[in-house]
């Protein structure tokens, strides 16, 4: 049976979440409570059957004390060339972190990010002609 590329996405962070609690001996109740999420939310995210929010995300990874940027990519909220370039990819893990968004707000604040980055001509922020336009 294929799967979409989302479902794989999914599915590869529940297990990559669990290899996580498992080696931090964590029971699923106590990542839980430490996320502040309930056990079977948590439980469907590990069994690939819920895609969790930026949010959460960061939740569970302060409670497992690893990178929240490898869980976004993993959930498929920020690709791998993302985290080569940190530097320039900056003002997305700052949006996708701030608990005063919603995923929504979140959403619509990178793409008209993006669609500045394009309308300057790349991620440098270089318009077409040259110069940076203030407009």
């Amino acid at each position: 049976m294929a799967k979409s590329k989302v479902g794989q996405t999914v599915e590869s962070l529940g297990d990559y979440l669990k290899e996580q609690r498992v080696s931090s001996r964590l029971s699923l109740r106590q990542l839980a409570d430490q996320a502040g999420v309930s056990n079977p939310y948590l439980s469907q995210i590990e069994r690939g059957l819920r895609k969790p929010s930026a949010d959460v995300l960061q939740q569970i990874a302060k409670a497992l004390r690893i990178s929240a940027e490898q869980l976004y990519v993993r959930a498929g909220i920020l690709s791998p060339e993302d985290l080569q370039d940190r530097g320039e990819r900056s003002v997305e893990l700052a949006v996708l972190a701030d608990p005063g968004l919603s995923e929504r707000q979140k959403q619509s604040l990178l793409d008209v990010y993006a669609s500045f980055l394009a309308l300057n001509g790349g991620p440098n922020g270089v318009s077409g002609t040259g110069r940076d336009d203030e407009s």
